[in-house]
């Protein structure tokens, strides 16, 4: 059984397409629940409409999957609380100019 720990580091592998930082770093992770083979992650978007949305589950799935005695994967779409520029992290916020 994989943990929480492997699962983020994981997470930190799939990127934002079209700003180049991490889903972790972003914020956009609210929640990790690992039972058993299954994993249960709770995220946001940036934008409700966010074109890139199935792309970045696909990617979720995927990479989280590749985590040995993971056999399912389910992502949660979390809408409140709102995403906000304070949710990223201190690096992804220098690499975006805004420290």
């Amino acid at each position: 059984m994989p943990t929480q720990k492997q699962v983020m580091g994981k997470l930190k592998e799939v990127l934002d397409p079209e700003i180049g930082i991490n889903i972790v770093d972003l914020g956009l992770i609210y929640e990790v629940k690992v039972e058993k083979e299954h994993v249960n992650i709770k995220m946001t978007f940036t934008t409700p409409a966010c074109p890139l949305l199935g792309y970045i589950v696909n990617n979720v799935q995927s990479k989280v999957k590749e985590l040995k005695g993971v056999s399912e994967v389910q992502v949660q779409f979390v809408w409140e609380p709102r995403w906000t520029p304070e949710r990223m992290s201190p690096a992804a916020k220098k690499q975006l100019g805004l420290q």
